[in-house]
């Protein structure tokens, strides 16, 4: 479940730059915030406010709790059309098509000019930058993002006769070992599965982008007019989640998106795939010893960024606009990045942050954490496109058909680029 904070913040005008500097006239902001709702996280965020709040005493904060990301998204439109909007939004990446065709969000480049703004913008991993732009400007800024990882339970590795220090990284390693991993009782009955991917919901149509990347392919081009769900890169990679339960490896039918970690922590898979975002409720709750590793691939690594990206909406005041500007500035800043990362699993977004002694200090009690960071340069944006709702409804009902048996692959994903092509045909 996810929480947003919709938080009512009285501000002083503030300089572009993000310094201190501060005027007598306070403008009223809000910051819909999706976050995961559970203490650490809840407990950050919340100190991450407060701390700007109080560098900045004339403002006064007040956080309150609402729904997940598409709500959030929803919410933040229907603020916007009624003239009401917020002005700085944490959402999904992947909507930032969406929000330019609605005309409700700025391009940050447009606010972040000077100089010094051109040099913190530029400070982003470039992995993260890449569903931050449309047509030669920023209109996001990184915060909250993540990589799905594999991980795997070395205890397992161990009891199979398997390298614990050398999970898989192809698909054909990935089948060899997951049957190893396999555990049945007296009656054959499976008491632990070899690895679990989602396959429904977004949740599944993220994890099957990632294997699409790793056929050196795309789902999406950055035009956000293009869809590629019918490729001999996608079918391949359909043939491949098939062809795991076909081999015993994974369970048969549709595997959810919000039931795999706990089946991780309960031993009913060896291994799995799932966000960076799980890093900390992994390490918090596992009970035997784990390890992440990149996600193994069709033709070499591959992996789809995700997760979510500061906006600042228009029908604001240039006061609400600097404001939320110094705010994203603050939530960024290396050692606010590093808090948030530590709190959470996500990926800090900056190299300065993981070079603050915070970080350094994580990632040497919880090496993990490092994994997603390497394996950054090998992913690319998450699928994508103007009608994102509507086109990517078109992929999960092909994926879901084809791993439920009622569909055929090839036809599950020619009939869903067509859909596609038909709702896109009006953009190109």
């Amino acid at each position: 479940m996810k929480a947003i904070y919709r938080v009512a913040l009285p501000l002083v005008a503030a300089a572009l730059a993000g310094t201190a500097a501060k005027s007598a006239a306070a403008a009223d902001i809000e910051l819909y915030f999706p976050v995961g709702v559970n203490a650490p996280a809840v407990a950050t965020i919340q100190a991450l406010t407060d701390e700007w709040a109080a560098n900045n005493p004339q403002h006064s904060i007040k956080a309150v709790y609402a729904g997940n990301y598409e709500e959030t998204t929803t919410k933040a439109l229907t603020a916007a059309h009624a003239g009401q909007p917020p002005a700085v939004a944490v959402l999904l990446a992947i909507d930032i098509f969406t929000l330019i065709e609605e005309d409700v969000i700025l391009p940050i480049s447009d606010l972040a000019t000077s100089d010094e703004d051109k040099a913190w913008m530029d400070g982003f991993y470039e992995g993260f930058m890449k569903d931050a732009r449309f047509e030669d400007k920023t209109y996001a800024i990184p915060f909250q993002r993540s990589t799905p990882v594999f991980y795997y339970n070395v205890d397992a590795f161990r009891e199979a006769g398997l390298d614990p220090d050398a999970p898989p990284t192809t698909w054909d390693e990935m089948i060899e070992m997951g049957k190893k991993l396999v555990v049945k009782d007296a009656n054959g009955n499976v008491t632990r599965w070899g690895t679990r991917i989602p396959t429904l919901g977004l949740g599944g149509a993220w994890m099957f982008g990632g294997l699409v990347v790793s056929k050196g392919d795309v789902l999406s081009t950055e035009t956000g007019t293009e869809a590629r769900i019918d490729t001999p890169a996608s079918l391949a990679s359909l043939e491949f989640l098939l062809s795991l339960a076909e081999e015993g490896v994974m369970a048969p039918g549709g595997i959810s998106w919000g039931d795999t970690p706990k089946a991780f922590l309960e031993g009913q898979t060896a291994s799995m795939w799932t966000s960076t975002g799980n890093l900390a409720f992994v390490n918090e709750n596992a009970t035997f010893d784990w390890n992440v590793g990149f996600l193994p691939g069709g033709d070499g690594p591959g992996a789809p960024a995700g997760g979510g990206n500061f906006y600042i909406f228009k029908d604001t005041t240039d006061e609400e606009r600097a404001a939320a500007l110094d705010f994203i500035k603050f939530m960024t800043s290396p050692e606010s990045a590093a808090k948030w990362s530590i709190a959470t699993g996500y990926v800090a977004p900056r190299p300065d942050a993981w070079e603050t002694p915070e970080m350094q200090a994580y990632v040497a009690e919880l090496p993990q954490a490092l994994v997603a960071l390497e394996q950054l340069p090998y992913a690319q944006r998450e699928f994508a496109t103007f009608q994102r709702a509507k086109v990517t409804q078109y992929l999960v009902d092909a994926i879901e058909g084809a791993v439920t048996g009622s569909v055929d692959p090839a036809e599950a994903l020619q009939g869903a680029q067509e859909k596609a092509d038909a709702v896109l045909s009006d953009y190109r």
